[in-house]
């Protein structure tokens, strides 16, 4: 009886449900035949009415059932005491030899990685300021928050900043920071921070 939800959820959760939505939907038909002069005297049971209608033949939302995983239960076959075991069924067993283990899988590499790595080949980034040896030192790297933080954030944003004072050079002035000097610059940093 009880719910988590409190009053004004309920509220909010009717107020936004497609029932209310088509009942207003048919209020306002009410009100529209009423300024139209249609319903007379009996315009607030016409909208009232056509409300209640759209409310009320409105489906409700469908809430699927649980879908229950069928029960597999194991086959036991009879046994008939009476018939002598079989060949295959002699006391006498070889004995099984032991499973190699299975080799350790190669590591998969990171597709969060891989997705920049195919995006910085798409971006016009100069050779000298190292971004092909860092995506390198990451690949080979251990997986961790540092690679992880690089790979997310870090060297995304030094790039959008690169590619951001590129487009705003000819009017940032003689003074102004060399783009790829400050690109260099955080690219050896990530890669200090990464061994």
């Amino acid at each position: 009886m009880a719910t988590s939800d409190g009053f004004g959820r309920r509220v909010l959760r009717y107020l936004e449900s497609a029932r209310n939505l088509v009942g207003c939907g048919g209020g306002a038909v009410g009100l529209g035949l009423h300024f139209a002069g249609l319903g007379g005297a009996w315009w607030p049971a016409v909208v009232a009415g056509l409300y209640g209608a759209g409310a009320l033949l409105t489906p409700g939302a469908r809430t699927d059932p649980p879908v229950v995983p069928p029960v597999v239960l194991p086959v036991v076959l009879p046994v008939d005491p009476l018939v002598p075991p079989g060949p295959s069924t002699a006391s006498t067993s070889t004995p099984r030899p032991e499973p190699e283990p299975a080799p350790e899988p190669a590591p998969r590499p990171d597709p969060e990685l891989a997705a920049l790595a195919d995006y910085l080949a798409t971006v016009p980034l100069p050779d000298s300021v190292g971004v092909a040896g860092l995506l390198a030192a990451l690949r080979s790297a251990e997986p961790g928050p540092v690679p992880e933080e690089i790979v997310r954030h870090r060297l995304p944003v030094a790039v959008a900043g690169y590619l951001r004072a590129l487009t705003w050079r000819p009017w940032a002035g003689p003074d102004a920071p060399d783009p790829e000097a400050e690109l260099g610059r955080e690219v050896r940093r990530l890669v200090a921070d990464l061994n």
